[in-house]
């Protein structure tokens, strides 16, 4: 049996999802930039999956911006806010962000566009809002933008962004959060919070790769950088990706009534149950982030003294797939910055795996995973 539990990673598309792709590349093959009735198709497919994307996350169609996935939605919400604000040069973000947060903040300083301030955090990843106060309060003019993630995608810890947001809206500082492993598997009301801004991907619930959305509130500016057309309300230039748009739609629609259930509780139930299975055969096994209110579909389990690398391509031998949250670097797999900034200790970051599920994940699934996990780790101990 095949267990796929990289969930974070990616997710199956749904029939429906598939089948409005294929319909889009079908019919609604024309240019949606054009005028005749082709490019009329292809437009109502873009403007309908819009609808539906924005009624996922409780916003008006015309704040919706479509991207090539979350990575681009947080790149155009960070460089497209400093472009904004030439006088505020400072972004405040934290070392436990998704890469596409991290390293675009650190690019921009290299190239000296941008300083950038970092929130400390606790040992579950969430913010400090000690820190955070005390950053607002002493360069509060000076910061163009404030970006923290809703959920980490390495443990599923969900940081406190409503206290964040109003934290920043009382000093009028703009906040962005990536929103990438919320959207879709947890209610989302982005109109109602203290968010300026909000990147998405669509594969996360199970839609296609290669498209996402940034959630620009209504009245937020920020500048274009993919230039090239007027596109978007001239916030994205380039032909859309109809194929991708539709798809997205249809997810979003089956995101929404998935979310009307309670399918969440059902998950939640089933990661509770690997983590008890697994750190029962293996005591020394460790929960990062287990303190801390969690994605109902994320568990990352560190494994003391051996190397994620190996552990997963055992496991995948084995027919699971999982996943962790580093680099493969010459050949070693460097520990997760997102978990040595939480201070967990070397040994249990090296050897830290992500296993996430989706709301197609089922009990097999997770009892076959139950079963091998510890077969793999009790081998890999014996051959060290």
């Amino acid at each position: 049996m095949y267990s796929y539990l990289d969930n974070n990673a990616t997710t199956q598309p749904l029939p429906e999802v598939v089948a409005a792709v294929t319909d889009a590349m079908v019919r609604g093959w024309g240019n949606p930039s054009s005028v005749h009735r082709s490019g009329m198709e292809a437009r109502r497919l873009v403007e309908l999956a819009r609808e539906s994307v924005a009624q996922l996350v409780g916003a008006s169609d015309r704040e919706i911006v479509f991207t090539s996935g979350g990575t681009e939605g947080a790149g155009l919400a960070i460089a497209g806010t400093l472009a904004m604000m030439p006088e505020r040069r400072v972004v405040v973000t934290m070392h436990t962000e998704h890469s596409a947060v991290r390293e675009a903040c650190e690019a921009l300083a290299k190239r000296n566009m941008a300083e950038v301030v970092w929130i400390d955090c606790d040992g579950a990843g969430n913010a400090d809002m000690a820190s955070l106060d005390r950053i607002l309060e002493t360069r509060a003019a000076e910061i163009a933008l404030v970006s923290v993630m809703w959920a980490n995608n390495e443990t599923g810890a969900v940081q406190p962004i409503t206290e964040i947001g109003a934290r920043c809206r009382a000093r009028g500082i703009r906040f962005h959060t990536d929103a990438t492993q919320w959207v879709g598997r947890m209610p989302c009301d982005l109109r109602s919070m203290h968010v300026d801004l909000a990147s998405f991907a669509a594969h996360k619930f199970h839609g296609p790769k290669g498209v996402g959305a940034l959630w620009i509130r209504s009245g937020v500016r920020v500048a274009t950088q993919v230039i090239g057309g007027p596109q978007e309300r001239e916030r994205r230039g380039g032909t859309e990706n109809v194929p991708g748009i539709a798809g997205m739609g249809a997810a979003a629609e089956a995101a929404r009534s998935w979310l009307a259930g309670d399918g969440r509780v059902q998950g939640a139930a089933l990661r509770d149950r690997l983590e008890r299975a697994v750190t029962a055969a293996v005591p020394d096994a460790v929960v990062n982030a287990r303190g801390a209110e969690r994605l109902w579909n994320t568990s990352n389990i560190g494994f003391p003294g051996l190397e994620a690398e190996a552990i997963l391509l055992l496991l995948s031998e084995r027919g699971v797939s999982a996943s962790a949250g580093a680099a493969c670097s010459s050949g070693s797999l460097d520990p997760s910055p997102v978990l040595l900034a939480m201070g967990v200790p070397p040994r249990v970051a090296h050897g830290s795996v992500r296993f996430s599920l989706s709301r197609l994940s089922t009990e097999a699934e997770v009892a076959e995973a139950e079963r091998i996990v510890p077969e793999c780790i009790e081998r890999l101990r014996r051959s060290a």
